[in-house]
């Protein structure tokens, strides 16, 4: 049975919702699962806006169907041929054999090596234009948004952009598919934010071009691949500025986050009492992490979220603990930069912890040490208390 929502007079969300998924991309939790979204655009033509996972496939052939209501398919662009978008081109081809494929040439490539043929295909490139009817789309191209052979497309005529992963979100729908539908500030900008920053967070240069491009655009309508569908201004420019922030770097926020690896609880021990002195001090924007029991996605999401990062590790074999090299390793492929860290070291009768941390944040950009590592001996103390105190004026006064 079909499930469909109209977006705009003649444009149909024919997407589908995973919520049996439980990691994205086998490594990202998503306990509120994925949505997968397509769309049919009813003109002259009929044009199908990218496919779907082979996992919900016959969910989203039934839509399709629906919507054609017995027309044939003359068109589907390709804006993203990674195969949670692009497994079901196979049938969707079989079922329509005579619709044109519009997509980039880097994505033809991809397409053969999926085992698909490049038979009845159209290359489109940065800036070309084709009518389907009424409505007349621009095609453009969003290298590493996130992968090479990105293009957006954009319909003049509803100001509608068709955005690829850019301004996704993990999580399925339940029915509502429009931002002003839910509270987004509330309920959806972190699980956009963890995926933003997990996806495309590496490519924020590349971002940047995106939306230098979409800003001489007319945009009524977001319509992206995983999440909700924009289409109050209120809700576009919400996206847009988080999109130029995350791109950029920039913290959105004050606030300090504490993650911290322990194995018998010391170090955690002196990760809550730093949290405790941050907060008597007047910053109770803290959030505290052990890295050995969240997801490092959701760790990810918070540094980019947040001006301030402090790391408190036990030392492991004589070196980082794993769990918080993970975290330090993924920070730099993420390319994750303009933040100030406070860094604790402990150990028994050797902390290393702290000057392997140092040694990592000197080779990230822009990344700046609040002071010299702090040392703790096993357990906490009177003296751990002077030391944490001394950390925390130090990270307030970094935030001024």
């Amino acid at each position: 049975m079909y499930c469909v929502r109209k977006v705009t007079e003649d444009l149909y969300w024919v997407g589908a919702n995973d919520r049996r998924l439980a990691l994205f991309e086998n490594i990202h939790p998503i306990p509120e699962g994925t949505s997968y979204n397509a769309y049919v655009l009813m003109d002259e033509k009929a044009v199908l806006v990218d496919t779907a996972d082979w996992d919900v496939t016959r969910q989203f052939r039934e839509n399709v169907e629906h919507v054609l209501n017995g027309r044939n398919l003359d068109y589907i662009i390709i804006n993203h041929m990674e195969p949670d978008h692009s497994a079901s081109l196979k049938l969707m081809r079989e079922l329509y054999p005579d619709a044109v494929v519009l997509t980039t040439a880097k994505a033809v490539t991809m397409m053969k090596q999926y085992g698909l043929t490049d038979e009845n295909v159209q290359v489109v490139k940065e800036g070309d234009t084709i009518s389907f009817g009424k409505h007349e789309f621009t095609f453009y191209s969003a290298p590493m948004v996130h992968w090479p052979e990105v293009m957006v497309s954009y319909d003049k005529t509803d100001k509608v952009l068709f955005s690829a992963d850019a301004f996704g979100s993990f999580g399925s729908l339940d029915g509502r598919l429009f931002a002003d539908e839910v509270n987004y500030q509330r309920d959806w900008a972190e699980p956009a934010r963890r995926y933003y920053t997990n996806i495309v967070g590496k490519y924020g240069p590349q971002v940047q071009k995106l939306l230098q491009k979409a800003s001489g655009l007319d945009i009524g309508y977001i319509c992206p691949l995983h999440g909700l569908v924009f289409r109050k201004a209120e809700d576009i420019a919400y996206i847009v500025e988080k999109y130029d922030k995350w791109s950029k770097y920039e913290p959105e926020e004050k606030g300090v986050l504490i993650c911290y690896a322990s194995m018998y609880g010391n170090t955690e021990e002196a990760a809550y009492m730093l949290a405790a002195r941050l907060c008597d001090k007047g910053m109770s924007n803290v959030e505290v992490r052990d890295v050995s029991n969240t997801h490092v996605s959701y760790l990810i999401s918070s540094a980019f979220k947040l001006s301030n990062i402090a790391l408190l590790s036990v030392t492991y074999n004589n070196n980082l603990f794993p769990n918080m090299a993970n975290f330090v390793d993924d920070m730099a492929r993420l390319g994750l930069k303009n933040r100030k860290f406070a860094v604790v070291e402990n150990g028994t009768w050797a902390p290393q912890a702290g000057s392997v941390i140092v040694k990592h944040l000197e080779e990230m950009n822009g990344m700046t040490l609040i002071d010299d590592k702090a040392t703790i001996t096993s357990s906490v103390n009177e003296n751990t208390a002077e030391v944490i105190d001394k950390l925390a004026e130090e990270i307030i006064a970094s935030m001024i």
